[in-house]
C-alpha cells in the first residue's frame, strides 16, 4: 500500500529579551557557569510571584503579525502540569486556551513549487531548565528555566521532511530579520518537535502519530523524519500497530526510539495561571507594533531584484541571511548601482567560499563593505587585474588590510606597459615553442594555454587584454 506522510512542527523559540519571561534574572545564559542566573522565581521557590515580561510579549505580538496571524484583544496564562526534574515548580507557565497569536501562514517553496502551510498558533510560555546526564546520575543547570519561550505550532499539513525542513529554515529567517531570536539551534535557542503520522493515500485517515524529539540541525530533522516515516511503514507492512509515543532521535545511530507514550492535553490538567492578570492587548498597540514590523525577507528579495536588477537565483541567496542582505546594501551604498551583480558574485562566489572554509559568519569577517568596494573599484581602474584581486581579496579577508596597503606591499599592481608585457610574452613563447606551433597549425586553445602562462609569469598582475592582444600581434595577427 502507498502511504502519505503527514507532518506538523512545533518549533521552541527563545526571545532576545535581557531578563526572563517571570523575574529579572539575566536571559543570556550560555556562557554563563550553572545556576548562576538564577533567584527564589526561577527556582520555584514557595510563595513568589511572577511578573510579566512587556519585551517578550512585544516580541511574540510581532513574530505573530509576521506569521499572518490573528491578534486576539484577550490573552491569558496557564499553568501545564507535569512533573519531571527540569520543571521545578512542578507545572510550566505557558497559554493554552487563550493564545497571542491564533491562526497565520506561512509560504515554503520546496523544489520550486509553492505550498502554503497554516498554522494553528503562535503562543508564549517559560523555558525548563536543562538536565545533564552522567551515567547513573543527573546534574541540573538552572540557568535556561524561566527565559522567555516562543511557541509556533504548525497544522499538520506539510507532507516531506524536504518541506519540513524548509519551513523551518523560512521561518529561523523571519525571526532572525525581525530581531527577536538567535535561532541558533546548536545553543537551543532554536528548537524543533515533529508529529509525523502516514495514511493510506486518498485516505482522510490519520493513524497514531509519533512525536520526535532530540532534533539539533535542520539535517537531523531531515533525517529523523525520513527515518520515522520509514519505520511507520514497516510496522504497518509487518502486520504491527501503531501507537501514538514519543520518540527521541538517536543521531549517531540515526535512528529514533520510544520514549514515553504520548500524553494528551487533558494529562496536563491545565488551568487558568492565579498568579498573573490576563493580558489585554489594544488595538492601537497592536498596529503600532505592525507599522514598525521590519523588512522582511521575501519583500526584501523582490526589492532586490527590482532596485538592483538581480536575477531571482542571487536575490534569494543573498536575503537567506539578513547579515549578508545587510553586507551587500552596506557595499551598494558606496558603489553605482550598475555595480549591484558585480558586488553579488564576489559574495556569493570567493567571500562565501571563505567564509565556509573558515567557518566564519560574516559579521565576523575582517572584510568590511568598504574593503570589497575598494577591490571592485581598482578592478574597474586597472589597478590589478582579476586574478591579483582574488590574491588581495584573500589577504584583506585574514589581515583586515586595505586593498591600496596590501598592492603596495606585495607589489601586485597591474602592469599595463607595453614593451614589459611584449617582453614577457616573447619569454613564454620562446619557453613553449611546441604551443606556438600549435597554434600556427590552427588550435585555437594553444592562445588561451600561452596567455595563462604570461599570467603565471607576472602573477596575475598583467592587463590581460593588452596579453592576449600583444601575443596575436606576435604570432602573427591570426
Amino acid at each position: 500500500m502507498t502511504y502519505a506522510i503527514v507532518i506538523g512542527l512545533e518549533v521552541h523559540t527563545q526571545l532576545l529579551t535581557k531578563s526572563k519571561m517571570f523575574c529579572s534574572c539575566g536571559a543570556d545564559y550560555v556562557n554563563a557557569p550553572p545556576n548562576t542566573h538564577v533567584c527564589p522565581i526561577c527556582l520555584g521557590m514557595p510563595g513568589v510571584l511572577p511578573a510579566i515580561n512587556g519585551k517578550a510579549i512585544e516580541y511574540t505580538v510581532m513574530t505573530a503579525l509576521a506569521l499572518n496571524c490573528t491578534i486576539p484583544e484577550y490573552a491569558k496564562f496557564d499553568r501545564k502540569n507535569y512533573f519531571y526534574p527540569d520543571t521545578l515548580k512542578g507545572y510550566q507557565i505557558s497559554q493554552h486556551s487563550a493564545p497571542i497569536g491564533r491562526g497565520g501562514w506561512l509560504t515554503v517553496d520546496s523544489n520550486g513549487t509553492k505550498k502554503r502551510i497554516n498554522l494553528t498558533e503562535v503562543h508564549l510560555e517559560e523555558d525548563v531548565a536543562k538536565l545533564w546526564h552522567r551515567g547513573e546520575y543527573s546534574l541540573i543547570d538552572v540557568n535556561r528555566s524561566g527565559v522567555p519561550l516562543m511557541e509556533i505550532v504548525s497544522e499538520p499539513e506539510i507532507s516531506s521532511p524536504e518541506e519540513a525542513r524548509d519551513y523551518l529554515i523560512k521561518l529561523r529567517n523571519i525571526l532572525r530579520y525581525l530581531g527577536v531570536s538567535t535561532g541558533n539551534m546548536e545553543e537551543g535557542s532554536f528548537r524543533c518537535d515533529a508529529n509525523i503520522s502516514i495514511r493510506p493515500l486518498h485516505s482522510k485517515e490519520f493513524l497514531p502519530k509519533a512525536e520526535v524529539k532530540n532534533m539539533n540541525s535542520f539535517k537531523a530533522v531531515y533525517q529523523a523524519l525520513e527515518y520515522e516515516s520509514r519505520r511507520q511503514r514497516k510496522v504497518l507492512e509487518e502486520g504491527g500497530e501503531l501507537v501514538q509515543e514519543t520518540r527521541g532521535w538517536i543521531e549517531e545511530a540515526g535512528i529514533t526510539v520510544t520514549q514515553r507514550t504520548k500524553e494528551h492535553a487533558d494529562d496536563y490538567r491545565y488551568f487558568p495561571e492565579p498568579d498573573l492578570p490576563p493580558l489585554v492587548l489594544g488595538r492601537a498597540w497592536i498596529e503600532e507594533i505592525r507599522a514598525r514590523l521590519s523588512e522582511l525577507p521575501e519583500t526584501r528579495r523582490d526589492r532586490f531584484m527590482t532596485q538592483y536588477d538581480l536575477p531571482l537565483y542571487d536575490a534569494n541567496i543573498l536575503i537567506s541571511s539578513k547579515a549578508m542582505a545587510d553586507y551587500f546594501e552596506n557595499c551598494m551604498k558606496l558603489m553605482p548601482p550598475s555595480k549591484a551583480k558585480t558586488v553579488s558574485n564576489w559574495l556569493l562566489g570567493d567571500f562565501s567560499r571563505l567564509l565556509n572554509a573558515t567557518n566564519t559568519e560574516i559579521e565576523n569577517a575582517k572584510i568590511s563593505p568598504k574593503h570589497l568596494s575598494e577591490v571592485i573599484s581598482l578592478i574597474d581602474n586597472d589597478t590589478i587585474s582579476g586574478p591579483a584581486a582574488k590574491a588581495v581579496f584573500e589577504e584583506m579577508f585574514r589581515s583586515g588590510k586595505g586593498a591600496s596597503e596590501i598592492i603596495t606591499e606585495k607589489k601586485l599592481s597591474q602592469i599595463s606597459d607595453v614593451s614589459e608585457i611584449k617582453e614577457v610574452v616573447k619569454q613564454v613563447m620562446t619557453n613553449n615553442i611546441e604551443a606556438v606551433s600549435d597554434y600556427s597549425s590552427g588550435k585555437q586553445q594553444a592562445l588561451t594555454f600561452i596567455i595563462g602562462q604570461v599570467m603565471k609569469t607576472t602573477r596575475g598582475r598583467a592587463n590581460p587584454s593588452m596579453v592576449r592582444e600583444i601575443i596575436i600581434q606576435e604570432l602573427g595577427g591570426k
